[in-house]
Parts: structure tokens; sequence; C-alpha cells
């Protein structure tokens, strides 16, 4: 009697307020993801070459996090953009909401404890072609909120990541690797970087096995 009583609170609560538990809320994507004959033709594209050594490289050659809008720097909007029912401050602060990270399933509500990855590494980047670009240029990549190359996740699977092309890392959450997969081909596309034979043929596996 007592479970179903809670569990008629409950659905009142989410018809009444709009609250969902975690499982049931939508889960919200980047833009720009191509479809899957998209991002196959673009990965058909792209150059396919040897990553350079990464000489040179340092995250200061890539300016971020800029105001992109308003108040709103990218790792701001990004958060206010992915999120559910997120409340900003007068600086564009997230001080209430709720985010879920695509790469490992868990949810927050707490801001502070997700990262925004690029999509892309930035040590990627200049290893596959953005060690030529302009300082403008590698600004505009780094705070790109109009492609699917900033994604709110959490630390943890972010710094498990760290700098690793398709070949080398997956989210764990096998859901998302479609999307993941082609979001990653999307950016390099989109920047004309290059990939590696491996980098390649292990994305076209996902394309073919997951998509």
């Amino acid at each position: 009697m007592l479970g179903l009583l809670a569990t008629t609170v409950v659905a009142v609560l989410v018809a009444v307020l709009g609250w969902a538990t975690p499982a049931a809320a939508h889960h919200v994507l980047p833009p720009g993801i191509p479809s899957t004959a998209a991002a196959q033709s673009q990965l058909n594209s792209l150059t396919v070459r040897p990553k350079g050594s990464g000489a040179g490289y340092d995250r200061s050659l890539f300016p971020h996090w800029v105001i992109v809008q308003g108040t709103c720097d990218a790792r701001e909007y990004v958060l206010r953009r992915d999120g559910h029912t997120v409340q900003v401050d007068g600086s564009c602060r997230a001080t209430s909401g709720r985010w879920s990270s695509e790469y490992d399933g868990v949810w927050t509500g707490n801001a502070s404890e997700f990262d925004i990855d690029h999509m892309v590494p930035l040590s990627d980047a200049w290893r596959s072609g953005a060690d030529t670009w302009t300082t403008a240029k590698r600004r505009d990549f780094a705070n790109d909120v109009n492609s699917p190359q900033l994604w709110a996740v959490s630390a943890s699977s972010n710094r498990s990541k760290g700098d690793r092309d398709p070949s080398q890392w997956m989210p764990p959450r096998t859901a998302i690797h479609c999307s993941y997969v082609k979001s990653w081909v999307n950016v390099k596309y989109r920047y004309g970087l290059s990939v590696t034979s491996a980098e390649k043929s292990s994305i076209q596996n996902t394309i073919n096995t997951r998509c």
C-alpha cells in the first residue's frame, strides 16, 4: 500500500511540476550531429595521414573559455544548452539544474562535477592540422557551440578519454557510440583535420555496427 502511495505521489509531481527521474528524462545531444549517410560521406573525404609529433603544442594556443553569448562563456553556454531546467545567475553561472553525461550515463545536479569535453581534443587537433592555424581559428575551434564539438560530461569520463581518438578510446555507454563517432567525423570534416588509418578504420567499424 505504501509503495503504491509513493508511486502515485511521484506520478503527480511529474504531471504537475514537470519532475522526472533521471532514467525517464530525455537526453540532450549537442547540435550538428550528421545523419549516418552524411557522416559516411564526410569520413570518406577526410585526409588520411599519420599524426604529427605534437611539437610546440600548448593548450594556451587554443584560447578558451571565451564569451560566446551575452555574459556566457562557452562552458556556461553548453551547461545551459544541454542541461535540464537550468537556472543561471547574472553572470550566466548555473545555479541549479540537472545534467546527463552521455559518455557514461552519470547524472548530476551540481554543474561543477561536469567537464566540457572537446569532442576532438585540442592536442589531437594540433597533431591533425591545427598547428598551422591562426590563433583566431584555434579559438573558434575551442569554443564552437554550434557544432558537436563541445559535450557536457562527467569529469571522470572526460579524464578517462584524455586526448585519445576513437581507435584508442570509446565511451563506456555503448548507446552513444554511433552519435559519438558521427560527431568526431563531423568536427574533423568542418575544420579540415586529418585522421590516421587506425582512426578511420575504427570509426568505420563503429558506423557499420552501431549506426
